[in-house]
């Protein structure tokens, strides 16, 4: 394939962005938190890191694990943290929640998408935990910015959820499903022929990335090797 496929590596920090953009990484999503799956970094940390790389950040929004909005005094304390990344020069974004019956939140994310103002952004593995996963794509698929899912294609992880994948890949292009898909989630790079046959182009990397484990920065030999096969 001659299309260079995007490699998005999780960044904690200055250090792990620098080592990513060394290896080779296209786009970073920026968390705090990994023992919480991943939670807004702060307005300092968005700083340091956009001025470490140049390459694109997408922010978690996100203040508590698990995949609800939580209530109204919640939802407002993640607007007002999206308005200060967003003074901050942040624009673009990772956000995704479901409702008690497992669809998308919309009065959650309506609320957020409209304090993006236009920017792009993914919804992340709260598809995953969805319970229709074709629904949240038609709820959501006229919202502005929706550009990426990111999906294991399953809550156990992309070996479950290959045939999943492999699904909606062929999809692409029909309503709901314009989206890029951005695989990741247990993702190896044994999965990778197969996905990038059915013509899958993004991949999303965390654990992979740092092979001393999340008490470790991002190694920038591991993520070349990343770069080298989807390259290959």
């Amino acid at each position: 394939m001659s299309k260079r496929a995007v490699l998005e590596v999780i960044a904690l920090d200055a250090e792990d962005a620098v080592a990513a953009q060394a290896g080779g990484a296209d786009r970073l999503e920026l968390v705090t938190d990994m023992a919480a799956d991943g939670l807004t970094p702060s307005r300092e940390t968005f700083a340091a890191i956009r001025s470490a790389v140049d390459i694109s950040l997408r922010v978690m929004l996100r203040l508590t694990d698990g995949f609800s909005a939580g209530d109204e005094r919640d939802l407002d304390a993640l607007l007002r943290r999206t308005r200060e990344l967003r003074g901050e020069g942040a624009d673009e974004f990772v956000l995704g929640f479901l409702d008690e019956a497992g669809g998308a939140d919309m009065t959650a994310v309506e609320a957020l998408v409209d304090a993006l103002d236009g920017c792009r952004w993914t919804f992340h593995r709260a598809i995953d935990r969805a319970a229709d996963r074709d629904a949240v794509r038609k709820q959501l698929a006229d919202l502005p910015g929706l550009d990426t899912y990111l999906t294991a294609g399953s809550a156990d992880g992309v070996d479950d959820g290959l045939p999943t994948l492999l699904a909606e890949a062929a999809r692409r292009g029909e309503p709901g499903y314009e989206p890029q898909l951005l695989i990741g989630g247990g993702l190896r790079l044994d999965h990778l022929p197969r996905l990038r046959a059915a013509g899958v182009d993004a991949f999303h990397i965390g654990g992979a990335a740092r092979p001393d484990g999340w008490s470790a920065p991002v190694s920038a030999a591991a993520v070349a090797q990343w770069r080298a096969a989807l390259d290959g």
